[in-house]
């Protein structure tokens, strides 16, 4: 049977829940909002079950006090904690989620809440609606189109997954039902092996023999964690899944269909008519059952994905390219290249430690990298002073982190962990720490944290024009399903980068997935460098990596195209050549400047 999520997510739900009843409380109880929102983001980056730690481990933990401790073991013995259950009475529960979206804060719920006498997210949305809201002190138009906004961003999390946790839950469902002794061969298909940033069903592909389907179907509808069986058939069930109540479509083919039938529900609506047109105008039919000649109905091929492609003379492409977007001519000319892939990235680039806003010492970073990821290097980038919210570094705090990591890197015998700093960009585009410091680290990216509502296209572009910024990250500031991008001409932006030699991050963050595909491949055709970052903040961040890639994949990008697959050598050089091009403008400029001023003959 599919079984239960370990105690991590669970436990790191409730805390943040109660982060948010606190908060909901006001002022007053700031002290517990922070305590807790705090113990949520370790206890869910935990690299272990929370349940396998001993009382003392877990009071060791950053965050995690004698209080929480108890909080802890209370819910690992029933399954509940008290204090979040009467929290919980005491307060309007359904709207509690309603503080994470844009528009809405504690006082202004607990305002309308009172004032209106709201019970629901139902009732808020329709008095929203209605102008009720807009009445009130306070409470002007602008305001509510605010609101409305965050409500519309709100809704993508609410109906579709992320990446990521459709990922999760996609390979614990393969997982299961490879445990079926019925079962040949289970994968993902649809949405979810192209690797779209949000995902609405999970589509799961199984295959065995004609006379166990059945069984099949009743393994699949009997797992623990099934909250609702929507379809019961011969061939397909549809469920719902319990934590994440999300619906898990499983369609079953016969062995001899497995290729044909993962291509048919891989590919995109538009790959698949374009793929099936081409396949009537060469003679041939497609379906998922096969490939079949037109003439007398042969069926030429199925068992693998190559033999639905091969016999149109075309070659067969990753699934992150079958979107429609030009692979099917490149597959007629046989030019599909070799995208890039886990195994290339040689080094991470961002990353933050408990110098500024993340979890884990440098020791223990360089500790666990080195263990479990095959890197040459990795950058330790926290936050420059102005983003005071995240802790961020003033001058003479990142010099001691220098000498702090120079120290390590002599303990350990190496020079595997890189200087570095996320530098802010300021308002008027300046950066947040002098070219004297800047100068002395090994990396340096730049970000925008701050003023989002203006246009923040200039703001970038200057950023890029400045000699030791080799990296913007996370480029359009957007977070899915809570934050829109702010104002960017990203082509402006795209093309500064391409003039400075300016890298631009592919950032892995769940929620930031930044920059989008569509911008990378257009970035990549006018020959812009990415740098693939997890920008980690706790040592199980590292695992979002592989966001990162498929983002690149889906643009593809191949390993020439991302600068954190080359050997620091090579990224050396890059930092020269960038340096060398400020260099070359400035010339030009001075040059420029000094025939303006030449009197005329």
């Amino acid at each position: 049977m599919l079984v239960s999520v370990s105690h991590n997510k669970t436990l790191a739900d409730i805390f943040y829940d109660m982060h948010l009843l606190f908060k909901y409380q006001g002022v007053d109880e700031r002290f517990r909002t922070l305590a807790f929102q705090k113990a949520s983001r370790v206890i869910r980056a935990l690299p272990k079950d929370v349940a396998s730690y001993s009382k003392e481990q877990l009071k060791a933990l950053p965050g995690i006090g004698e209080s929480i401790t108890n909080l802890i073991l209370e819910f690992l013995r029933s399954g509940k904690i008290k204090r979040y259950e009467d929290l919980k009475k005491a307060l309007p529960y359904e709207l509690l989620e309603m503080m994470d979206i844009k528009g809405f804060g504690p006082r202004s719920l607990k305002r309308i809440v009172t004032e209106l006498s709201i019970k629901t997210k139902k009732e808020l949305v329709e008095a929203l609606q209605a102008g009720r809201i807009t009445k009130l002190p306070g409470f002007g138009p602008k305001r509510t189109e605010d609101m409305q906004r965050g409500l519309k961003l709100h809704k993508v999390v609410e109906e579709r997954m992320l990446l990521w946790d459709a990922l999760a839950l996609g390979e614990e469902v393969v997982a299961w039902l490879k445990d079926c002794p019925f079962v040949i061969k289970a994968e993902v298909a649809g949405s979810l092996r192209r690797k779209k940033e949000t995902i609405g069903d999970i589509d799961v592909l199984v295959s065995c023999q004609e006379k166990n389907r059945k069984k099949v179907v009743a393994y699949f509808i009997s797992g623990e964690r099934v909250e609702r069986i929507l379809v019961k058939g011969d061939k397909r069930a549809s469920v719902i899944i319990r934590e994440q109540h999300r619906q898990v479509d499983l369609r079953i083919i016969n062995e001899e269909e497995w290729g044909s039938g993962l291509q048919y529900f891989t590919g995109s609506r538009e790959h698949n008519i374009h793929l099936r047109s081409i396949a009537r105008e060469k003679g041939f039919r497609i379906s998922e059952y096969g490939i079949f000649s037109l003439k007398d109905e042969k069926k030429l091929g199925g068992v693998t994905e190559e033999e639905i492609y091969t016999p149109l003379g075309y070659q067969i492409m990753p699934p992150e390219m079958r979107e429609d977007k030009g692979e099917l001519i490149l597959s007629e000319k046989h030019g599909i290249p070799v995208l890039v892939a886990q195994e290339d990235i040689k080094g991470d680039l961002q990353m933050h430690s408990n110098w500024s806003d993340g979890l884990n010492t440098l020791e223990e970073i360089s500790a666990y990298l080195r263990k479990n990821f095959r890197y040459d290097y990795i950058a330790i980038t926290d936050h420059s002073k102005n983003s005071r919210i995240a802790r961020g570094m003033n001058e003479k705090q990142l010099l001691a982190q220098m000498r702090a990591i120079k120290e390590l890197n002599q303990r350990t015998g190496s020079d595997f962990i890189k200087m570095g700093v996320e530098v802010d960009i300021l308002k008027d585009g300046s950066l947040d720490l002098s070219d004297e410091i800047l100068s002395r680290l090994d990396w340096v990216t730049a970000a925008i944290h701050d003023n989002f509502d203006q246009d923040n296209t200039d703001r970038i572009i200057r950023a890029c024009e400045h000699p030791y910024v080799y990296c913007i990250a996370h480029p359009t500031g957007r977070m899915i399903g809570y934050r829109d991008a702010y104002k960017l001409d990203i082509t402006s932006v795209i093309k500064a980068a391409g003039r400075t030699g300016t890298a631009l991050e592919i950032n892995a963050q769940p929620a930031r997935m930044d920059l989008k595909d569509d911008y990378v491949m257009e970035a990549r055709k006018q020959g812009v460098k990415f740098v693939i970052s997890t920008d980690s903040h706790a040592l199980s961040n590292f695992s979002f990596m592989k966001l990162g890639i498929s983002i690149a994949r889906r643009a593809w990008c191949v390993p020439g195209d991302i600068l954190n697959t080359s050997s620091w050598n090579e990224i050396e050089t890059f930092k020269l050549q960038k340096r060398k091009n400020r260099d070359l403008q400035d010339a030009a400029n001075v040059v420029k400047q000094e025939e303006h001023v030449l009197p005329e003959k």
